[in-house]
């Protein structure tokens, strides 16, 4: 009898593990459905943020009269170790500013729009400075020279906002 009642165990485990399988399977297909839901959300909150910042520093610095945008792009359409990227048409006065997905951050949230800011501020510097260093050679040195200033000027221009 024993050896009945462990080969219908058996049979059952058998038969009931494709039906394990399965619900394993959807839990695992509605917990991605909810981590793309989440990461949606988070990404168009960020834009919306960005945006926002954008709007805010574009009247400060007197771009007012560029038409610019701020898009969301994952760190691997990036160029290493940026954080977003401008790309301007200074005849059509039109600009878009790349700031890197909330989705490549491993900051917590807070610092992650503190950062996020700053790249809108620091790209928007880079506009500013454009018709100037356009005419100019450009290399490797200079580009490093360029962006140690702009980030300098941008911390400066935040810890100002921010009281510090």
């Amino acid at each position: 009898m024993n050896h009945m009642s462990g080969r219908l165990s058996l049979v059952l485990q058998v038969a009931l593990f494709p039906l394990l399988l399965l619900g394993f399977s959807s839990s695992c297909s509605a917990q991605q459905a909810d981590t793309i839901s989440f990461q949606r959300e988070r990404t168009a909150l960020c834009e919306s943020f960005a945006t926002e910042k954008l709007w805010v520093w574009q009247k400060r610095l007197n771009l007012e009269d560029w038409k610019i945008t701020v898009e969301m792009a994952r760190s691997s359409a990036l160029k290493p170790k940026t954080l977003g990227n401008i790309h301007w048409d200074l005849d059509k006065k039109t600009a878009v500013i790349h700031v890197m997905d909330p989705a490549d951050y491993r900051l917590p949230f807070h610092d992650m729009l503190a950062d996020m800011e700053f790249t809108v501020v620091h790209e928007l510097i880079h506009l500013e400075l454009s018709p100037v260093l356009a005419p100019l050679s450009r290399n490797d040195a200079n580009r490093r020279e360029e962006e140690h200033a702009v980030n300098h000027m941008a911390d400066a221009l935040l810890k100002l906002d921010r009281g510090q």
